[in-house]
């Protein structure tokens, strides 16, 4: 599924957060949304996945106006994995939360192919042994690979990752990576998600968006816009970009 973002500006009253951003996604990649804190990348999905509503600007998949389509129509195309996991008022099981991420797909009664595909999905993210503990006692980086299988179950075409590996440990942040790129690749989905590892960036990330004070300071290959001159504008650090073991890595001095 293509995304396209066309001269998007958002506001929170007077405080203009989005500048006329534009940028396109693709199918079977992620796009890395970068940038320092405040720069606009939370609120910049949440505009795609309709939460917030542009002031000016459009935003479309595969053409469809994102405006046009009803909450269920949404839900079907795009899966929201938020930055922070929040507890569910009733307290449901980890499997439950995952299944419910089949809820646009099914009008009454959860089916054997719902159950299927959210045990399948928790397989995915490593969380299958968690099925049956409650989802407010477990670990927020437990909480965010749950939330990231109720995506998956979901069926999407295009998933929006708020920092999917913010509190996890080292091993899962790859592993999460690894699998969100699997993901992409095999389905021929499309992803966006923020990252804050400028070398995670570079290492899962075909394309990246740079946004720097609510606007796209640079957009394009992840080799193009990963360079010290951006880095050094968008977050005020001197970097190195230097191949180890045959991979382009960054380097923060």
């Amino acid at each position: 599924m293509r995304l396209r973002i066309d001269n998007v500006v958002f506001n929170y009253g007077s405080t203009e957060i989005l500048k006329e951003v534009c940028l396109d996604a693709y199918p079977g990649e992620i796009l890395g949304i970068l940038g320092p804190n405040g720069s606009g990348k939370t609120t910049l999905l949440r505009c795609i996945n309709g939460i917030l509503t542009p002031k000016q600007g459009s935003i479309a998949l595969d053409g469809a106006d994102i405006e046009k389509m009803s909450r269920i129509e949404l839900s079907k195309r795009v899966g929201y994995v938020p930055q922070h996991a929040t507890h569910e008022a009733c307290t449901p099981t980890v499997y439950e939360v995952v299944l419910m991420g089949r809820r646009p797909h099914v009008s009454w009664e959860f089916g054997a192919k719902d159950r299927d595909m959210a045990w399948q999905a928790m397989e995915e993210m490593d969380v299958k042994h968690l099925s049956s503990q409650r989802f407010d006692r477990l670990s927020s980086g437990q909480a965010q690979r749950v939330l990231m299988a109720r995506a998956i179950a979901q069926e999407v075409r295009m998933l929006l990752l708020d920092e999917p590996t913010s509190n996890l440990d080292v091993r899962y942040q790859i592993d999460v990576m690894r699998t969100i790129h699997d993901q992409v690749r095999t389905k021929n989905m499309g992803a966006c998600a923020v990252v804050h590892d400028l070398d995670l960036a570079m290492r899962f990330c075909a394309k990246v968006v740079m946004l720097h004070d609510g606007k796209v300071l640079a957009a394009g290959n992840r080799e193009n816009v990963l360079n010290p001159e951006n880095i050094r504008t968008a977050y005020g650090v001197d970097s190195v970009i230097d191949n180890i073991h045959g991979r382009e890595r960054v380097l923060i001095l």
